[in-house]
């Protein structure tokens, strides 16, 4: 089976370097039309630089690829809708959205004031959630869409200084599992990479020692493939990283179960609280209905 992306025209947004512009050009490499996405800020958004997204751009046009340079930031509903608008102007259609922007303000929970918070957030849960309203009506009209959100290991399971990352990261996934439900009858499949790579994001983060071995070239086939008609799946987390990839999902466990026709008292509970946390034989769910439909069942019974 050969990906291939030809008559596709697809957005990454922060792709003037590290993974979103690994993915840019491997999309643009397999035939897909590019619209390369980056105001061109430092890695705390800071900033504006336009050469950023240019030399992606330039480098795609010189190996005989199509693709227009987006300046725009993500961060507000304005101007994340100009991102969808170079597409259809460029291109006249969209299929696929990478929503790969970020930026970081570390800093513990203590000293953080609101504006690293509000920053951080604006950037990687509303940016995304912006792109993906203003590009949503084209992949409803025209039956078909793939789109990628990225997490984070920080979202997914912590990382000291960095708790406004971590709830912007771990609020995509929420995102992520609504879309899958609203994209399904319109063939708008929605996944979700936590990649884990060598990038202006990562250099203070990672050891030296192991920072040139995580190539964000590493990270780009799995978003290929969530980003492909090959994809069939919607709603996935995997994790990306170099010759490793690895589903990674919300579970439950088996629980401790009480009679629910009376009230439990914090002390009856206090002396099963090691079935409460339990994970042997832990299930996950497609949708929050079906893990409520866990409870009607006892409910009922």
């Amino acid at each position: 089976m050969s990906i291939r992306f030809d008559g596709r025209v697809a957005i990454v947004t922060g792709a003037g370097n590290g993974l979103g512009k690994s993915h840019a050009l491997a999309l643009a490499a397999r035939g897909a039309k590019l619209v390369v996405n980056d105001p061109g800020g430092a890695v705390d958004g800071s900033g504006r630089a336009q050469a950023a997204a240019d030399t992606v751009v330039a480098e795609i046009v010189k190996a005989g690829g199509q693709a227009v340079a987006s300046y725009d930031s993500v961060a507000e509903p304005a101007s994340a809708t100009k991102i969808v608008a170079k597409a259809i102007e460029a291109f006249g259609r969209l299929d696929i959205l990478i929503n790969n922007a970020g930026i970081l303000r570390d800093k513990s929970f203590g000293k953080m004031d609101t504006a690293e918070w509000d920053a951080v957030l604006k950037v990687h849960l509303m940016g995304s959630a912006y792109v993906t309203r203003a590009a949503w009506p084209y992949l409803q009209e025209a039956k078909y869409g793939r789109i990628v959100m990225t997490t984070s290991a920080a979202g997914l399971f912590g990382n000291f200084g960095q708790a406004n990352y971590g709830a912007a990261k771990l609020g995509l996934v929420g995102l992520m599992n609504a879309l899958k439900i609203e994209g399904l009858k319109y063939g708008i499949l929605v996944n979700t990479v936590a990649p884990l790579a060598g990038t202006r994001m990562t250099e203070n983060i990672v050891p030296p020692a192991f920072f040139a071995k995580l190539k964000p070239e590493h990270v780009t086939p799995a978003v290929l493939y969530m980003a492909s008609e090959a994809c069939k799946e919607s709603g996935w987390i995997v994790s990306a990283g170099p010759g490793f990839y690895a589903r990674v999902r919300m579970m439950e466990g088996p629980g401790a179960a009480f009679d629910p026709k009376t009230v439990v008292s914090p002390e009856a509970l206090a002396e099963r609280w090691g079935e409460v946390g339990n994970l042997k034989e832990a299930v996950g769910f497609e949708t929050a209905t079906d893990e409520i439909a866990r409870i009607f069942l006892r409910l009922g019974s």
